[in-house]
C-alpha cells in the first residue's frame, strides 16, 4: 500500500453542519478494516467532538483544536501540544467582552472578533496567531497548527507524512495539507484550499470523503499525484 493512513477534518469535510451522514460512517468504518490508520484533525476542543460525534472512539488518533491537543481515544488519553493560553489573554478578551471558548490550548470565538483578538495579541506582546476556519477564529501560539499536531500524532503511530492522505475545505487546513503525502479538498472547499490541494473530489462534505475513501481502498488512489510545490514539511 502506499498510503497507510487518512487523516480528516471534521466539520464541513467529514460533517456537514456538525453532523456526520450514516453512509459517512460506514464509509470512515472500512479504513482501518483495510490495515490503515486513521485520524481526525480538527479545531474542535475534545468535549464538543464528543458530544457532536459519539462515535469518536473510531479514530486512531485525534488531532484537537487545531494541532494543540493530541488523543489516544482507545485509551481515553489526551495530551497537550501547547502551553494553556495566558490568564491576561484570557482576562482581556473578557473585559473587551469578546464571547470566547478557552480549551486546554486554544481560545476560539467567530468573525468579527477577530481585530479585538489580535489587539489584545498586540497590546500584550504574545507570540500567538489567529487563524481563520470559516465563521470561526482561533487564537493558538505561534507554532501550533493542524500539522504540527499531526507531526506528533504520526510520531505515536510510527508513520511518516507521505504515506498519509489528508482531507479538508478551510483557511486552517492549509498547513495540514501540505504536510500531508496527498492534500485533498473536498468539493465545498475554500477556492484557495482547492487550489493548493493535490485532488479535488466532486461532491461535498462527507459524501466527498466517501468518494477519496472508495478509490483508496479500491486502488489506492492510483493516478492521484502529488505536487511537489503544493508540500512542505511541518514546522515546531
Amino acid at each position: 500500500m502506499q498510503y497507510l493512513a487518512l487523516a480528516v477534518d471534521y466539520d464541513e469535510t467529514t460533517a456537514h453542519d456538525g453532523v456526520v451522514a450514516e453512509a459517512t460512517l460506514e464509509a470512515l468504518r472500512r479504513v482501518p478494516q483495510s490495515g490503515r490508520r486513521l485520524l481526525l484533525v480538527t479545531g474542535r476542543e475534545l468535549p464538543d467532538l464528543i458530544v457532536a460525534f459519539p462515535h469518536y472512539q473510531i479514530f486512531d488518533r485525534i488531532v484537537a483544536e487545531n494541532g494543540a491537543v493530541l488523543c489516544h481515544p482507545g485509551v481515553r488519553d489526551c495530551r497537550p501540544l501547547a502551553p494553556e493560553p495566558p490568564p491576561q489573554f484570557v482576562a482581556e478578551l473578557r473585559r473587551r467582552g469578546v464571547p470566547i471558548s478557552v480549551g486546554r490550548a486554544i481560545v476560539a470565538t467567530s468573525r468579527p472578533h477577530e481585530h479585538a483578538i489580535l489587539a489584545a495579541i498586540r497590546d500584550l506582546g504574545l507570540e500567538w496567531h489567529v487563524i481563520f476556519n470559516k465563521g470561526s477564529v482561533m487564537a493558538l501560539p505561534s507554532a501550533v497548527t493542524k500539522a504540527t499536531g499531526l507531526a506528533a500524532a504520526l510520531a505515536e503511530l510510527g508513520l511518516t507524512p507521505d504515506r498519509v492522505v489528508g482531507i479538508g475545505d478551510a483557511e486552517n487546513d492549509h498547513a495540514f495539507l501540505r504536510y500531508c503525502g496527498l492534500g485533498v479538498a473536498v468539493a465545498n472547499a475554500l477556492p484557495a484550499v482547492k487550489a493548493a490541494a493535490d485532488l479535488v473530489t466532486a461532491a461535498a462534505n462527507g459524501a466527498g470523503v466517501r468518494e477519496v475513501i472508495d478509490r483508496l481502498l479500491a486502488n489506492d488512489l492510483a493516478g492521484a499525484k502529488p505536487q511537489p510545490d503544493h508540500h512542505e514539511p511541518a514546522t515546531t
